[in-house]
C-alpha cells in the first residue's frame, strides 16, 4: 500500500506532488506547521472545478496545505434541480456510497420529496456545483463568510463573474489592509494587491471536461516571480499549464471571447449549424478581437496557439455560445436576465456593453479605410455594434447578426488586422496604465 501511494504521488517525469507543494511553500516562506492557505472566491463551474482539482491533488497533505472555497450563503436549490440532483446521485455508485458514508444521503431524499430545501453552499460541501449538477466533484471545504475565507489566504483564486469581481474584491481589500505581505491573486482583480502579485489563468477549457480528466492546457500570465512556480504547482498529467508574461492581452481576450461566443451561438441557430456561415463569422470576429486587443495592449500576443484555441472552444461550446443559441431559438429571452438557472452568469452580455462603451469614447478615433475620416474604433467592429443593438439596447432581433455578416460593404478582415498592427492607436489610458 505504501508503495502504491508513493507511486500515485509522482508524475511529470517523477516530480512528485509533495515536492511541488514544498517548493511553493518555500518560495512563500511558509514555516513548518503553518499550512499554505489557498482560497477560491466564487463557486461557479470553473471556480469549483479548479478548487476540486487542487483538493484532489494536494488535499492529502493536510498539514501543509488548506484548500477552501467561498460562496455566498442563502441560494436555495429549486425543486426541479433537487429532483435532477437525486437522479444524478443514484446513477453514480461511487457518489451514492460516499454520501451514505458521510451520513449526507437522507437530506437529498427529503429534498426530492419536497420535505426539505437544499442550499447551494450546502450541496457544494458534498461536491455538487449548482451550475454543473451532472458532474459531481470531490467534497470541498466551503466558507460562506468572506472575511473568514480570505483574511489570511496566501493564494486567492478569483472565480467570480466579471460583473461581480470589482464589488467583492473592494470588500476583500478592506480585510487585507493590515497585512504585512500581499497575497497572490490568480486573476486580473485590482483589489489593493500589487500588480506583481496578480496573475491570470485561462485556456481552451470546459470545466466539466477538465474535471473528467480530458486533456487540456492553460496559460498562467503575470510576473516572473510567481507565474513559473505556480505553473509547475498547477500542472497535472491531464492539465498542462504554461506560463506567459502578457497578462493584459490574455485578460482582454478572455473577455472578448465571451462577447463573440454569444454571436457564434446566434449564427449557429439561424443557419442550422452551417459550417460555412460559422467560418465566415469566425474570420470577422477574430479580426475584431485582434483590432481591439491592439488598441488596449502595446505589444499584444498574437491570436495563435492557446489564445486561438481558447477562442475556438468558447465559440464552439460554452455557456455564452449556448445563451446566444437559445436566445436565437426563442427558448430564453433577455427579460430572464444574465444569470440563467443551471448555467450561472452569462458574462458575455455585460462584456458587450463594456467593450462597446470603451471603444465609443469621444477621445478615441481611427482613420476609416474607405471614408478616410476619423471614426470611433467601434465603427470598425460591426459584429460588436450589432451585438450591442441586440443585447443591450434591444433595438434589433437576433437575426441582425446575419445581416452584419452579409453586408456587402464589409471590408476584408485582413484590412482591419492591418490597421490594428500599425500600432498607431494604442491607448494605455484605457486600462488605467500610465
Amino acid at each position: 500500500m505504501v508503495g502504491s501511494i508513493k507511486a500515485a504521488n509522482h508524475h511529470n517525469n517523477g516530480y512528485g506532488l509533495e515536492e511541488k507543494l514544498d517548493e511553493l511553500r518555500s518560495l512563500l516562506g511558509k514555516a513548518d506547521g503553518d499550512p499554505l492557505r489557498i482560497v477560491g472566491v466564487g463557486a461557479g463551474a470553473w471556480g469549483s472545478v479548479f478548487a476540486a482539482l487542487l483538493q484532489d491533488s494536494y488535499g492529502q497533505f493536510r498539514e501543509k496545505v488548506q484548500i477552501r472555497i467561498w460562496r455566498r450563503p442563502g441560494r436555495a436549490v429549486d425543486r426541479a434541480t433537487a429532483e435532477h440532483l437525486f437522479e444524478v446521485i443514484n446513477s453514480r455508485e461511487d457518489v451514492l456510497r460516499r454520501l451514505i458514508w458521510r451520513c449526507a444521503y437522507l437530506k437529498y431524499v427529503e429534498a426530492r420529496l419536497g420535505d426539505r430545501t437544499l442550499f447551494a453552499d450546502e450541496i457544494l460541501k458534498d461536491g455538487f456545483c449548482l451550475n454543473m449538477i451532472e458532474t459531481p466533484l470531490c467534497p470541498l471545504k466551503v466558507v460562506t463568510n468572506l472575511q473568514e475565507a480570505v483574511w489570511d489566504a496566501d493564494i486567492v483564486v478569483n472565480g467570480l463573474p466579471s460583473t461581480e469581481t470589482r464589488e467583492v474584491f473592494e470588500e476583500i481589500s478592506q480585510f487585507w489592509k493590515e497585512r504585512i505581505t500581499a497575497p497572490i491573486v490568480i486573476s486580473l482583480a485590482k483589489a489593493g494587491v500589487p500588480m506583481e502579485n496578480i496573475l491570470y489563468l485561462g485556456g481552451p477549457n470546459i470545466a466539466s471536461e477538465i474535471h473528467n480528466k480530458e486533456y487540456a492546457n492553460a496559460r498562467i500570465c503575470g510576473a516572473d516571480k510567481w507565474r513559473k512556480p505556480l505553473a509547475k504547482f498547477l500542472r497535472q498529467p491531464h492539465f498542462i499549464v504554461w506560463d506567459n508574461s502578457d497578462l493584459v492581452t490574455h485578460e482582454v481576450m478572455g473577455g472578448l471571447k465571451n462577447v463573440y461566443a454569444i454571436g457564434a451561438g446566434m449564427v449557429a441557430a439561424h443557419t442550422n449549424e452551417s459550417a460555412t456561415s460559422k467560418s465566415v463569422y469566425f474570420a470577422h470576429c477574430t479580426s475584431e478581437m485582434i483590432f481591439i486587443t491592439h488598441l488596449l495592449a502595446e505589444e499584444p500576443e498574437k491570436l495563435a496557439g492557446p489564445l486561438l484555441a481558447d477562442t475556438y472552444v468558447t465559440l464552439l461550446k460554452g455557456r455564452n455560445a449556448w445563451y446566444g443559441q437559445m436566445l436565437a431559438k426563442g427558448e430564453i429571452s433577455r427579460d430572464m436576465g444574465d444569470s440563467i438557472s443551471g448555467k450561472g452568469m452569462i458574462q458575455g452580455v455585460s462584456a458587450v456593453g463594456a467593450f462597446y462603451e470603451l471603444l465609443s469614447q469621444s477621445s478615441l478615433s481611427v482613420l476609416h479605410p474607405d471614408e478616410k475620416k476619423p471614426v470611433a474604433p467601434v465603427e470598425l467592429c460591426p459584429i460588436l455594434k450589432t451585438l450591442y443593438k441586440i443585447l443591450i439596447i434591444r433595438e434589433q432581433p437576433s437575426q441582425a447578426i446575419l445581416q452584419a455578416l452579409r453586408d456587402e460593404t464589409l471590408n476584408d478582415p485582413r484590412e482591419r488586422i492591418e490597421i490594428a498592427q500599425s500600432h498607431a492607436f494604442y491607448r494605455p489610458s484605457l486600462l488605467g496604465q500610465p
